[in-house]
């Protein structure tokens, strides 16, 4: 994850603090921080996971399977987004 939060422009080291993390991440997926808050609620947190994980790789020009599978065996498709040529994209691509 430090190498896809470096080509989304943000630092690398803060995939290492613990909440702040999630803050970058919903940052990247082109959310409101206040998306965050939902990570406390149980049972919503995996729905809001999903979402997190589904607009992370629209914005890295993958679908929402890729998304999915962000969701759900992230060891597996975090090394895939971050060694690819897949390349950020701040603008929605609707």
């Amino acid at each position: 994850m430090w190498k896809v939060y470096h080509k989304a422009g943000y630092p690398g080291w803060a995939i290492l603090v613990p909440i702040y993390n999630l803050y970058v991440s919903v940052k990247i997926a082109g959310y409101s921080g206040w998306l965050l808050l939902l990570f406390f609620v149980p049972f919503v947190n995996i729905v809001v996971n999903i979402i997190i994980s589904v607009g992370l790789a629209k914005r890295f020009d993958r679908g929402a399977g890729f998304g999915l599978g962000l969701a759900f065996l992230p060891f597996i498709f975090y090394p895939i987004l971050a060694f690819s040529s897949a390349s950020y994209s701040a603008v929605d691509n609707i």
